[in-house]
């Protein structure tokens, strides 16, 4: 193993309550939804491509009006990140640094552009990592993403580390190991290698 890619939500922060207040300011805002959005909603998204969210979020709505409130969340949501941040998992800075002595350290996540360096700029974590990608700089899925990050750092043997079916997925797809972060927000069947907490990284690996 000469890498680990990470997912981003759920494996390595909680940012549900933070872009909850951003997107809930764009609501507010707008003549074309009623309610709010409750932070419960955004767990059950978690991992989803952006047309899905957008669909199970607002299904009330038609795609073109979906996909206007969406951009318009999303561009707040990085705002608010980069001012307030999110809730890091228990001993994530500590694990990555030591990671990173070892390792080459990627992120791979569904979100926009700018997500990452919200998270980047407000944790002051990017230190630790080499590269990342996402959609909506490239317009591909996170499996295809992944192979990218591959390709373009010319990784031999990574792992991913993600907490939903969809990372598991999206790690098949590349042909690499998945390890689970059962601490996150979604179930994953028969994972390659399952952890209980971030720092259990430092057993594993």
């Amino acid at each position: 193993m000469d890498s680990i890619i990470f997912d981003l939500d759920g494996t390595l922060w909680n940012s549900i309550g933070t872009v909850a207040i951003a997107w809930n300011e764009v609501i507010k805002k707008s003549n074309y939804v009623e309610r709010e959005v409750t932070e419960r909603a955004f767990e059950q998204t978690m991992g989803l491509p952006f047309q899905e969210i957008a669909q199970k979020l607002f299904p009330e709505l038609d795609e073109q009006k979906q996909k206007q409130i969406l951009a318009e969340c999303c561009e707040v949501e990085n705002t608010y990140l980069e001012k307030h941040g999110g809730n890091l998992y228990p001993q994530v800075e500590e694990t990555l640094k030591e990671l990173s002595k070892k390792y080459k350290l990627y992120i791979v996540s569904n979100c926009q552009a700018g997500y990452i360096e919200a998270f980047y700029n407000y944790h002051k974590l990017d230190a630790h990592f080499i590269d990342f990608e996402n959609p909506g700089r490239t317009g591909l899925s996170k499996g295809e993403n992944i192979k990218l990050i591959m390709k373009r750092n010319k990784l031999k043997s990574p792992v991913y580390v993600g907490d939903t079916q969809g990372d598991f997925q999206a790690a098949q797809y590349a042909g690499i190991p998945f390890v689970y972060a059962s601490y996150g927000f979604g179930e994953v069947e028969a994972p390659d290698y399952t952890i209980g907490t971030f720092q259990e990284l430092k057993e594993l690996f």
